[in-house]
């Protein structure tokens, strides 16, 4: 088995490297997409300097990918984008702001593996390594748009919004992400669960940021998450 780690990237200067360094120790022959979306920062010209310090062919574990978007997008364009570029049997979804341990990507990839799953999310609230505590009302934020999203799906998720989301490459091929930015999350969830596929949840561990250490996502992206749950479950 390979595996493809999708990285979508947008203004994590000070974070990713130490992302791809992280992901880089894990030992499993792996491609590792990023795809910068427009980033402003400096992300842009780090990730010039780590593709010029790249020869292929190198490290066959960790090949790497980068690949930068014109102007800034989105995450759902981003990882649309990236899944072009796929070519592992598995696909991993991995943001760049360290809030998730690629040091459970092997919990992650156990109910794959096992034959039992086509799509395994993280949850950040049973179980798992530690977690940082920070922000109740997006806790609660989160356990409204889940109820909600299992009410339409009829899934028992506990966690819709995790970053951590993990594919078998040909479901999450045959599906086509429509969402820009973090409508992402809720749109992949609705049309995994519309197509049948086997959905496990595995406890992850979690270092939230604050948003003074760059967290970008607001009640805004909550408040459209209603929109693409709706909107995809009565459409395509």
């Amino acid at each position: 088995m390979r595996l493809s780690i999708l990285v979508p990237v947008f203004n994590e200067v000070d974070t990713l490297e130490e992302t791809i360094r992280r992901v880089r120790s894990v030992r499993l022959p792996k491609e590792i997409i990023v795809v910068d979306d427009g980033s402003t920062d400096g992300t842009r010209e780090l990730l010039k300097r780590l593709e010029s310090e790249t020869k292929a062919g190198d490290d066959p574990l960790n090949e790497l990918k980068i690949f930068f978007q014109p102007t800034n997008q989105g995450k759902g364009a981003a990882i649309r984008s990236g899944l072009r570029h796929v070519t592992g049997d598995v696909t991993i979804i991995q943001d760049a702001d360290l809030e998730y341990d690629p040091q459970d990507y092997m919990k992650l990839l156990g109910p794959i593996l096992a034959g039992r799953a086509d799509v395994v999310y993280g949850t950040r609230f049973y179980g798992g390594g530690p977690h940082r505590v920070l922000f109740f009302w997006h806790y609660v934020g989160n356990q409204i748009l889940t109820l909600f999203s299992n009410m339409l799906t009829n899934l028992n998720l506990s966690d819709m919004e995790v970053g951590y989301k993990v594919f078998k490459s040909e479901i999450l091929k045959e599906i086509v992400i429509r969402s820009d930015r973090f409508g992402f999350e809720p749109e992949i969830t609705v049309k995994v669960a519309k197509k049948g596929s086997r959905i496990y949840e595995v406890p992850i561990s979690y270092h939230g940021r604050t948003y003074a250490e760059g967290k970008k996502i607001t009640w805004k992206d909550g408040i459209a998450a209603f929109y693409f749950l709706v909107r995809f479950w009565l459409k395509d």
